[in-house]
């Protein structure tokens, strides 16, 4: 680790204990005459682009397993892969305001989690990962911070779309809960699940206290039969077949947390703790191109292929079958301090992951597809340290409230598998910093990202607060990056408040996009369709020149409220993608000769920054008590933009608008009913590949709903139950492939009718 780095880390570990000893005794500080104004992080979490999930919805919408379930509810908010590809189409993650997952930044009591960065990242921007939303078991939630747009700035790469804060339960209050719940479907291709957890905190001494969380949830793959009917027969390379799309992968959750808390004094607190989970999958047959392939006879009816008659690799004979495991280990000490000047928050922490999974093709048609048996694994480490200070004061006769943050983030990647492709060229060295011999290649990368950043939350009168920022960041690999920011509100009546903001937000290369020794390759088929193959196929490399994505993010929106419980609200969103890194249709790099000689040359291509998209939008939001006893709550989204300016194509695979809707009826104090229904527009379908530009044929989703019913109900102050319908009328949405098999935007699954039964019995 770099010295500078070093000395980062110690003086962003070491500062709040140092002010523990020294500040804390400031007794004499003196007390200013002033309205104390919240920190601008505060006042950002009032901002129309902010949500809040609490434990209340989430037994009014129980989820299977991943919160992600519950986050796509809410306004702004899709699920969907990194790029209009389809690949891996039934792992869609979180996606904000159309930016991509790549651009949501998870967090856990506010620090980091990005272990799903040790999945390589393929051609098309996609990573055969479920995402970093599967952590924490919802039973162990206290809440979830949805942060969107501008607000969403501060918290430095990985956060142009916005961030997803999941706080977990505190571990002051003496408290006991087990949670059993199964889920099965009632179509017989689709996977069950089942999940158990505990949670447990209480009081060790005076100034002791603990929290520990234990969870095992097994889910069930799709048989890939799920969607044999959405699926044409085609002919090609093997004959005639149905080249079937996977459906949803099932996973097996095991997760344990424990967490001891010390009350130093009535100033200074102190959270130690570690956490282990490993998630292994269930396969279902998925890869980046090609499904799974059923023959079919000369009447188009597919034949089932006996097991004795399949290669061990073949994706039939893997069906439910464990091909990859995620180990993630997280150890970190966090402290708070609430001083007579100020408050503060810090903390530093160690994450470890690796990613286990038998061996994939790399290469062409074959990227994604399993063609062994044995295990390989990719490491990742991260150690990332912060800390933010805000203090209450009074200058120039405003009443503000300044923070001020530093953060570290170091990434080490040790990947002896991706970069093992072979460069199909004749000459060593003609790449500059290129190894052509695989075996002289380093396993190991690295990047460190260090950011400072100050804020100031000034209320310029009664009824109006400026929250003017600035952010700067600097990268080992891709430099600098300065990031401002500024942020309004106005309450123009005791019921109706207007917000608005602007941002400039920013995500760093990632390591597999700026290593120039991951090496991709394609016989010819998926060239640019501008470039076509000369006779030694295409290579894609990583680019060490990569810059920064950057996004110019604004937004306004007012929101009204009265005392009968009436809070409606409507945002305008609009984002100015910059230098977006993709493998598009762009001039080769190098032409170089081939190994297979004559006149036969290989182009050779590398990752670029796109110069320019656009993605703007409409959210809104109705909450309305209807009775004393019925409450509507409604949110919508509307994407009005979502396009790379370069090609005219979507750059993901989105609905034109979403609507979320529920209904609650507390029946009687013990029976609460529950009615919800979400509703997705039209999807937009590429016109062209995402990977080579080629024509492909266009197929839009069409809109569809989900309506879900349950009822909690509350045996005793000790057991609750929760029983729910999810997809009701049993609302068909059939995976028919990905892009490359002319799918278009039908890329994924919804699942179809299921019975959740849970029980939570606490103490």
């Amino acid at each position: 680790m770099p010295v500078n780095g070093k000395r980062i880390i110690l003086l962003v570990t070491l500062f709040p204990m140092l002010s523990a000893g020294v500040l804390a005794q400031s007794e004499e500080i003196e007390t200013l005459d002033t309205t104390v104004v919240q920190s601008a992080s505060e006042e950002l979490k009032q901002a129309q682009g902010v949500s809040i999930i609490t434990e209340e919805d989430f037994k009014r919408r129980p989820v299977t397993n991943d919160i992600a379930e519950i986050v796509r509810t809410m306004p702004g908010i899709n699920l969907t892969g990194n790029s209009s590809s389809g690949q891996y189409g039934n792992k869609r993650q979180i996606d904000i305001r159309g930016m991509g997952p790549e651009n949501t930044l998870i967090l856990i009591d506010g620090k980091p989690v990005l272990s799903r960065n040790s999945v390589k990242m393929g051609r098309s921007g996609e990573r055969n990962t479920q995402g970093d939303s599967n952590w924490v078991p919802a039973e162990a939630i206290e809440s979830i911070e949805v942060i969107r747009g501008p607000a969403a700035a501060r918290y430095g790469s990985g956060a142009s779309g916005g961030v997803i804060n999941i706080i977990t339960k505190s571990p002051d209050e003496a408290s006991t809960s087990i949670t059993a719940q199964t889920e099965l479907s009632s179509n017989k291709y689709e996977g069950d699940n089942r999940r158990f957890n505990l949670v447990t905190s209480a009081p060790l001494s005076e100034r002791f206290s603990h929290r520990t969380i234990v969870n095992y949830n097994e889910q069930d793959a799709d048989d890939p039969r799920v969607n044999l009917d959405a699926t044409d027969v085609t002919t090609g390379r093997g004959g005639t077949a149905k080249a079937v799309g996977a459906g949803r992968e099932g996973v097996e959750n095991i997760d344990v947390r424990t967490l001891v808390r010390f009350d130093q004094d009535d100033i200074n607190r102190w959270d130690f703790e570690a956490a282990y989970s490993r998630q292994g999958n269930r396969y279902a047959g998925d890869n980046a191109f090609q499904g799974v392939s059923y023959p079919v006879d000369e009447n188009g009816n597919v034949i089932i292929p006996e097991p004795e008659d399949l290669a061990e690799t073949d994706p039939q004979s893997l069906i439910g079958e464990e091909t990859l495991v995620m180990h993630r280990r997280t150890f970190g000490v966090t402290h708070n301090g609430e001083y007579d000047f100020g408050d503060s928050f810090s903390y530093i922490q160690y994450e470890s992951t690796s990613n286990s999974r038998l061996g994939e093709g790399s290469a062409g048609g074959g990227e994604g597809r399993i063609n062994s048996l044995e295990m390989t694994t990719i490491k990742l480490e991260n150690i990332t340290a912060k800390t933010e200070w805000n203090v209450p004061l009074t200058l120039g006769g405003f009443n503000q409230t300044a923070t001020f943050g530093a953060e570290y983030r170091k990434e080490i990647l040790d990947d002896s598998v991706s970069n093992q492709l072979s460069l199909n060229v004749v000459d060593d060295g003609t790449i500059p910093g290129v190894e052509t011999d695989p075996e002289n290649r380093p396993s190991e990368t690295d990047a460190t990202l260090v950011g400072v950043y100050v804020e100031d939350n000034i209320m310029l009168t009664d009824s109006i607060t400026l929250t003017p920022g600035l952010r700067f960041d600097d990268h080992s690999k891709a430099g600098t990056n300065l990031s401002p920011s500024l942020n309004a509100s106005w309450q123009a009546s005791p019921n109706i408040v207007v917000q608005g903001g602007i941002s400039r937000a920013f995500k760093a290369p990632n390591l597999y996009q700026l290593n120039p020794n991951y090496v991709y390759y394609t016989r010819g088929n998926g060239c640019p369709v501008d470039f076509s193959n000369l006779g030694g196929g295409c290579h894609i490399l990583g680019n060490p020149d990569l810059e920064h994505e950057t996004s110019v993010n604004k937004e306004i929106g007012v929101n009204y409220t009265n005392e009968e419980g009436l809070n409606a609200g409507i945002t305008y969103f609009h984002n100015d993608y910059k230098d977006k890194i993709g493998t598009g249709n762009v001039p080769p790099e190098y032409v170089l000769p081939g190994e297979e000689g004559g006149e036969a040359n290989v182009q050779v291509f590398q990752w670029f920054n796109v110069p320019e998209a656009v993605i703007s939008g409409l959210e809104g939001n109705l909450l309305f008590p209807v009775t004393s006893t019925i409450e509507w709550s409604t949110n919508f989204t509307v994407m009005l933009e979502s396009e790379d300016k370069s090609t005219g194509q979507p750059l993901s695979i989105v609905p034109d608008y979403t609507v979320n809707s529920l209904i609650s009826w507390q029946a009687t104090d013990a029976l609460e009913l529950v009615l919800s229904a979400q509703h997705y527009g039209e999807t937009e379908s590429p016109t062209a590949s995402v990977n080579s530009g080629a024509v492909i044929e266009a197929d839009d989703r069409e809109a569809y709903t989900i309506t879900n019913i349950n009822a909690i109900y509350a045996f005793d102050e000790n057991l609750s139950f929760n029983v729910s319908v999810k997809n009701l009328f049993n609302e068909s949405v059939k995976r028919e492939g990905t892009q490359a098999s002319n799918a278009g935007a039908n890329t994924f699954n919804e699942p179809e009718r299921s019975f959740l039964l849970s029980a939570t019995y606490q103490f």
